[in-house]
């Protein structure tokens, strides 16, 4: 480690509570080559306590990180934010918590589409279910990464659909940035630029950090010299 790369603060990816781990891991390894320390924080549990409780385990001790949620866990940041304000954040193809009150963790269309998929036990489809097999393997480079995405693929109960976090006000006037990948989060990539975040725009499907981990890596370090 450099006496540069000790001096910044460390980054934490947060994946989709729906996924793992897999979506960011080659992120984090190249990362690493822009002279940044990187860590993946696990997703673990059925309720939004226990998913905040795996970010906030993967949080350092000692200093506060740089947050890089990718999809629906960039919900979550406000509530990390509460117990331990970030050096700032990096949020990826991401939904984007509303300014104060509560956030629903599930968008009302698409929540009432999953809500008929539940199993007998109430448990939802994995994520790589939601969608058609061919859309899902556009997603990703080859069937080997497919097959890891797949593999950590979380069933969550149809509960976790209706549930909401806490979004305490004041949480966006950190250090933030925006990465999209393709036009799924248009609306969001507005949102930023509108607050003045720094931006960038990468050609991909959601999973685009699959695809080209060292463009994602290379953008990500960009925006983190702009914040």
């Amino acid at each position: 480690m450099t006496a540069a790369t000790a001096q910044r603060p460390p980054v934490t990816f947060l994946p989709s509570p729906f996924l793992g781990p897999a979506v960011w891991e080659p992120v984090a390894e190249r990362l690493q080559t822009h002279g940044w320390r990187t860590r993946v924080a696990p997703v673990r549990g059925s309720t939004p306590a226990e998913v905040l409780d795996g970010f906030e385990d993967a949080l350092p001790d000692d200093e506060p990180p740089v947050l890089v949620p990718h999809s629906n866990a960039a919900l979550y940041v406000p509530a990390i934010a509460a117990v331990l304000p970030p050096a700032g954040t990096v949020f990826v193809d991401a939904a984007l918590p509303p300014s104060s009150g509560e956030a629903a963790l599930v968008p009302p269309a698409l929540r009432d589409e999953l809500r008929d998929r539940a199993d007998g036990a109430g448990l939802l489809p994995p994520w790589t279910d939601w969608w058609p097999q061919d859309d899902v393997r556009a997603l990703v480079p080859d069937d080997a990464t497919l097959g890891r995405v797949e593999a950590q693929a979380r069933r969550l109960p149809a509960t976790y659909l209706d549930a909401t976090l806490p979004v305490t006000a004041g949480w966006a006037s950190g250090r933030n940035a925006y990465l999209a990948f393709g036009g799924t989060y248009a609306e969001e990539l507005e949102q930023a630029r509108a607050a003045g975040w720094p931006t960038d725009e990468l050609a991909g499907g959601h999973l685009h950090m699959l695809v080209d981990p060292d463009a994602v890596a290379g953008a990500i370090a960009a925006l983190l010299a702009r914040i």
